[in-house]
């Protein structure tokens, strides 16, 4: 196996990590709940949620920009907010001289103010696999009565994605093999290096079908239901509920003193 995409769990001996797994996921939800309700222009509630996300990661012992440095891949997806930009009606502080179009305060605050929440909130995301190994996630959501299709789906994501990689790779390094190399240069044109990459995207989503199917028939026999067995047996500690009534708590108070009601 040459990838190993799924595990994202850091193992440390810190006071979060050893929290009971379904207070790590129903505050990671709260947390991205709470970032996504804050208000448009609510910058010292973003500040509050990204000092508190830091806290979180210090806590555990990952240090402080360790979910700041892989944040930054949810803001690529919140360009699809660029044009509230130019959309939104408001005060114009910029006209572009081309294209006719005017930028406007009111909407470059909303689209600042979504790219802020979709940031932070990944971060809850991010310090949850890296203190939560991933089969007690999956334990925690089937807990907490998320629709066990939902999380079924999400195991098999979580197992095999990272083998159709290692499938793929392999026919890659297959493809090079037939592919000869002259002086550096390719002897093989480029459009017959298409049609086999196509010829490999198809075979590729029919050996995934098909293992689909031989690891379902395998599970069936095994006496699979629709759900993973789990014989670790976990019961909430004080510890455990006063950590989470603290972090509710806390969101909502910041939530209100954000969005006055």
């Amino acid at each position: 196996m040459h990838f190993d995409l799924a595990d994202q769990y850091r193992p440390r001996p810190s006071f979060v990590h050893h929290l009971d797994p379904r207070v790590k996921v129903v505050v990671a939800l709260a947390f991205i709940l709470a970032a996504g309700l804050m208000p448009i222009g609510a910058w010292g509630g973003y500040a509050a949620l990204l000092i508190l996300a830091l806290g979180a990661s210090l806590t555990s012992g990952l240090g402080p920009i360790f979910a700041l440095r892989r944040s930054y891949v949810a803001l690529p997806f919140a360009l699809v907010a660029l044009p509230l930009v130019f959309t939104v009606p408001g005060e114009v502080v910029y006209h572009t001289p081309l294209t006719g179009w005017t930028i406007t305060a009111q909407g470059l605050e909303r689209f600042l103010s979504l790219m802020l929440r979709s940031w932070i909130a990944i971060q809850a995301a991010i310090l949850l696999t890296a203190v939560t190994p991933f089969p007690d996630v999956l334990w925690a959501l089937g807990t907490l009565r998320f629709p066990r299709l939902l999380v079924a789906t999400i195991g098999f994501m979580y197992r095999y994605f990272f083998v159709l990689a290692d499938e793929a790779t392999r026919m890659l390094r297959a493809r090079a093999a037939r592919s000869g190399e002259v002086g550096g240069r390719r002897k093989t044109p480029a459009l017959w290096q298409a049609r086999v990459a196509g010829h490999m995207v198809g075979s590729l989503f029919l050996r995934a079908l098909e293992r689909s199917e031989r690891v379902h028939a395998a599970m069936l026999a095994r006496g699979y239901n629709g759900q993973m067995p789990n014989l670790a047996q976990r019961a909430m500690r004080r510890m455990d509920w006063l950590v989470i009534l603290a972090a509710l708590l806390l969101l909502v108070g910041l939530l209100a003193w954000a969005r006055p009601f």
